[in-house]
Order: structure tokens, then sequence, then C-alpha cells
């Protein structure tokens, strides 16, 4: 099948998106790439690909979330059948469920069976199931266990006791030589990444979130102000300028090359920290992101990315019969124990082999299943304007543009002009 519309849509996306795609085959399949993303679609592909005797094209997408959104929108809108099976956000099925299968009608009324009933409700529209669960994700705080140690801290228990062992420690290691150390990194660039990075600064400090469930547009308080000054104060002082363009992979690339000491990231980042070519293996810890000040408390954003079915495939079984594959235990677990990727299985969570693999999924499970969801259940169809709304006021503050207190306040007048004509 020739993949017109797929090939223009991805160059126009990005450029350098590492577009990989085998030969013409019955289906294709979208597959992030950010860590080992990519290999480990490839691998679960070639392995149903030799059970059923069908070839799949695997099509790399773009790392940044919001560029992938719109490629998928770009390909949905026409109609197109040029991608059969998508990886998509957890915050994506209400936005394209018009356009995505109800697995239930292939799959069966079981076919989520074990999975992890929140998300399952979060990909249920309509009482249609547009998405089976891949992986979760919850944001964690990755640490250096030799460097605390070496300059006698402890592990973190709050953003402002963050910041001051970051900057003793940076300073220390850079008068020591290494001139390159930076204290913490973390997701800023004006994305979807940096809305997950302060809805978490901003829950901790008991400043809501943002758009609470039943439609009210909380962001603007004082919590949420000063959540978004202590993140500005840290550009140039414990974060370096360039953080401002981060998403997860350049911050994984300080952190993994011994240039930090703190690092905010997802789990599978983990396994490539750990891995022998890794300059930190074997001084990394992982633990819960900070509270904000001693009357807050951890707050961790939820993420994740599911597998749905295009309504306009013209394989719809054989579509679905892969989406099931991907998720099932065997491959989650696979997918776990080789790369760290949170299974959605909640059984998997007492799996030995994958305790051994990755230990803090048991001493972080609570993480795990109360992580803060991001707003687009209340808001809907307006989810993605909300997002870019709410990443770009944090982007000003962390450049210097404006203060918390005038963000939010901008911010919450634009989001209530949202409201009136969407939510």
């Amino acid at each position: 099948m020739k993949k017109t519309l797929l090939t223009t849509a991805i160059t126009l996306a990005s450029a350098t998106a590492g577009i990989s795609q085998a030969q013409a085959a019955e289906l294709t399949i979208s597959c992030g790439a950010v860590g080992a993303e990519l290999t480990l679609c490839q691998e679960g592909v070639e392995a149903w690909e030799e059970k059923t005797g069908h070839e799949v094209d695997v099509v790399s997408t773009p790392n940044s979330s919001t560029e992938r959104l719109s490629l998928y929108q770009q390909i949905l809108s026409a109609n197109s059948s040029d991608i059969d099976v998508m990886q998509i956000d957890v915050v994506w099925p209400g936005l394209l469920a018009n356009h995505l299968l109800d697995l239930r009608e292939v799959l069966g009324d079981d076919a989520a069976e074990g999975h992890f009933d929140t998300i399952v409700t979060n990909n249920t529209i309509d009482d249609r199931l547009v998405a089976m669960p891949w992986f979760t994700d919850a944001g964690v705080l990755y640490y250096r266990e030799d460097l605390l140690e070496k300059h006698g801290f402890d592990v973190p228990t709050t953003w402002q006791e963050l910041t001051e062992t970051a900057r003793a420690i940076k300073q220390a290691e850079r008068e020591a030589g290494n001139d390159r150390m930076q204290g913490y990194v973390f997701q800023g660039r004006a994305y979807e990444g940096l809305t997950v990075n302060a809805l978490e600064w901003v829950a901790s400090h008991g400043g809501g979130n943002v758009v609470e469930a039943d439609g009210e547009v909380s962001i603007n308080n004082p919590q949420a102000a000063e959540a978004l000054d202590l993140a500005a104060s840290w550009i140039g002082d414990i974060s370096p300028n360039g953080v401002l363009n981060y998403t997860e992979e350049e911050a994984r690339g300080v952190f993994q090359g011994g240039n930090a000491v703190f690092m905010r990231n997802w789990p599978y980042a983990w396994a490539l920290a750990q891995s022998e070519d890794s300059d930190v293996r074997g001084n990394v810890g992982v633990t819960q992101l900070p509270a904000g000040g001693e009357d807050g408390e951890s707050a961790a954003g939820l993420g994740g990315w599911n597998l749905a079915v295009s309504r306009y495939t013209e394989n719809p079984e054989l579509a679905a019969d892969l989406v099931a594959f991907l998720t099932g235990e065997e491959e989650q677990k696979r997918r776990a124990v080789e790369a760290s990727y949170n299974p959605t299985i909640d059984a998997l969570y007492q799996d030995d082999e994958v305790l051994e693999a990755v230990p803090f999924f048991g001493t972080l499970y609570d993480t795990f299943t109360n992580a803060v969801a991001r707003p687009s259940a209340p808001t809907g169809d307006a989810y993605g304007r909300v997002s870019n709304a709410f990443f770009s006021a944090t982007h000003e503050v962390l450049s210097g543009t404006k203060d918390g207190a005038q963000a939010v306040e901008d911010l919450e007048n634009e989001l209530l002009r949202l409201k009136r004509r969407n939510w």
C-alpha cells in the first residue's frame, strides 16, 4: 500500500524524527522513539509476525507528543488508512475517539481484563474501548547516590531541599574540576512534557490541577504562582539555561553522562541509566518527586501510552489482534524486564523477575497507581489548547518574561475564554 499522505505528514512534522519503515506490508503501526521505545516495538512486532505470518511496517513518529498529535490529527481527519495501529498518549482518547475502532467489538467484552481499571476507564469513551493500555507512567526523581553520599546529603523530600542540595553539590563538583555539572535537569521545552512537569510542581504545592474535575479553572492561586516562581529560580542556578529546550532525552543525556545530580523523568530512563555504556551505572537511585514544602505532598504526573486501531484501517481484525498481542501480559513483562516500562497489568507488579529488574516498581507502586492526571477529561476536545496555554505560560515564567502571579492570572483569563467556547 502506498503511504503518500503518511510520508508527507511525517516529513512536515519532523525532518529528524528518525523514520524507520520496512517494505510494504499488510499493516502499519506507529511507535515512539524515546529511549528504547522503537526497538522494543520492532521486537514485539517481529514476534507477532513470526506467530501469524503477516507483515507490519513500523514507523517512528516525532518524539514530541505535541507534534505527534498534530500528525495523527492530520492523517485521521483525511480518513486515511495510512496508519492502522497508533500509539496514543493517555490524554488523547477523548480527542481521537471518533476516529478509532471500538476494540471490544473485535476482541470481546473482556479485552482489557487484568489491566488497571483507571486506565481502561480513561480509554473508554461513550462506552467504546478506543485504546488498549500498553504502558503506564508517572514522573519520578532520579538522583546520584554516590554524590549525595560523598557530600553528606540525604535524598531531598521537598523542592526547597532539592534546590539547596543541588546547588551545594553542583558548586562542590565544579570546584573539584567538573565544570559541566548541573544540579537538576527536567523537561523545560514548551511542549506537553512541560505541562506534566508544571502540573507536578503546582499540585505538590497544593495549587490544584489547573482545571478541576468539575470544569472549574483553578490555576490562579498563590500556591500555583509560588510553584512556578520556584521553578524559574532554578534556571541559570541549579539548572542550565538550555533546559528551556529539553525534552526527556536531552535531560537523560545530561544525567546519564554524569553531569547532573538530580533528574525528573519517566521510569524508562532507569534501564538506560543502568546500561553498560552509562557513565552513572550503579550510582543511581529513584524516589518519588519532592513535596511542595512541609505542608505539600509529592505529586507525580500520570503518563503512559496506549495502542489504538484507526477506524479507517482495511484490516480491523488483524490490527486488533496485533494490539492484543503487544499489550498482552507476556509482551508487557518483556518490556518491563528489558527496559523498565511500567506494565498496565496489575499482576506484573508482583512478578519476581519484574521486581528484580526494576526494584522501584515495588517501592513506588502507590506513586504509579495514584498519579495526578492532566485535565483532559473535564476539558474534552479543548484539552490541546488548554495544555498549550499552560505550558506556554509556564515557559514564560521559566524564561523570565513573567512572574508566577501574572502568569497564572493571565492563564486563568485565557482558560475561561476557552471554557466559554469549548467545554
